[in-house]
């Protein structure tokens, strides 16, 4: 077992795992994390060119890395509440902030003392982590690999709505275009469209 006394090793122990690897679109000073809001949330923030007074900084918001799995989640960005996709380009030192207070979202043996240990940290972090089964371009679920999901409470959707992005994106349209193809069959064009996503 693992004591999880330093911030940030549930993570780093997750990401020991050969399955859990963080994939992203990223360069030197940026990474790009997605999600799926409805046209007033989603509208005004990409006129702004980050999160309006709409967007709301008391709930948990959860940033995904993988394009595929937002597409996952979103029905292609065909499901309700989800019409609009962003890509959020956020600073490094923000990502890597959140990732350092994560706490797992559920209690794995394999990382935790205990339970009580994990219930403690789960109170004490802004930060959740789950690692999700990874997608391909039929949404199917690719057996060993999982995407991460970090869910932001409390200071970090606070960090991140206010001080973390660096710009945001619609990629509504890329999202339709991509899945036009796939239902068409042409599977190596939709694979050309993906955004480059490479470990982090």
């Amino acid at each position: 077992m693992l004591s999880m006394t330093e911030p940030g090793a549930e993570v780093r122990a997750a990401v020991g795992h050969v399955s859990r690897r963080i994939r992203a679109a990223h360069s030197a000073t940026t990474i790009t994390v997605y999600q799926a809001y409805n046209p007033g949330i989603a509208l005004p923030a990409i006129a702004a060119g980050g999160f309006t007074d709409a967007f709301r900084r008391d709930r948990m918001t959860w940033i995904k890395p993988s394009f595929l799995w937002m597409m996952y989640r979103s029905g292609w960005a065909t499901k309700e509440g989800q019409e609009h996709v962003l890509a959020v380009e956020l600073g490094r030192e923000g990502f890597e902030w959140a990732l350092a207070r994560a706490c797992l979202s559920h209690y794995d043996r394999d990382v935790h003392e205990n339970r009580a240990a994990w219930q403690r940290e789960l109170r004490r972090s802004p930060v959740r982590v789950q690692w999700d089964p990874e997608r391909d371009l039929h949404l199917r679920p690719i057996p060993g690999t999982r995407s991460l999901q970090l869910g932001l409470s409390g200071e970090a959707v606070r960090r991140y709505a206010d001080e973390w992005i660096v710009g945001i994106t619609d990629v509504t349209g890329l999202a339709h275009r991509i899945h036009a193809l796939v239902r068409a069959g042409r599977a190596d064009e939709a694979r050309a469209l993906l955004p480059g996503e490479r470990e982090y």
